[in-house]
């Protein structure tokens, strides 16, 4: 490669690419005051409800504590809310709010408006390809 040229490795494209789509989907989520660690920890929530901070810290790929931290502002704005009290060692049985619900689908629509941005760069085919190829990458080991 001579200078001057892109990068042709797909490892060093792919994170250049996601470090840039993780950027414009933070920018639209800072509009709403909430990061894409929230619209994540909503997401769990909604799915499962009662979740401990493990739990969802694990599924997030975080520390106890960052999560702990997440979900503690989550609380504050009155997203997410604890069904029982809080405790050292008690599970915090934690629940989606209709404000988090809300907070939750305002993150994914924005969140489609990138996905349909870079959606328009692609015809059906090429679509498919490389959905079908970033999928395949995904699921090995």
């Amino acid at each position: 490669m001579t200078s001057g040229e892109p990068p042709t490795s797909p490892a060093f494209l792919l994170m250049a690419l996601g470090r840039r789509l993780r950027e414009q989907v933070e920018e639209g989520l800072r509009a709403e005051g909430i990061a894409l660690r929230h619209v994540s920890a909503l997401g769990h929530l909604a799915r499962e409800p009662g979740l401990s901070y493990s739990e969802l810290a694990r599924r997030a790929g975080v520390t106890p504590q960052s999560m702990q931290a997440t979900l503690t502002a989550l609380e504050q704005r009155g997203a997410v809310a604890r069904g029982t009290d809080p405790g050292r060692g008690r599970t915090a049985e934690l629940h989606v709010t209709e404000e988090g619900a809300r907070l939750r689908e305002a993150g994914m629509r924005i969140v489609a408006d990138v996905d349909a941005r870079l959606r328009e760069r692609w015809d059906d085919e090429e679509l498919r390809v490389v959905t079908a190829a970033l999928l395949d990458v995904l699921r090995s080991p």
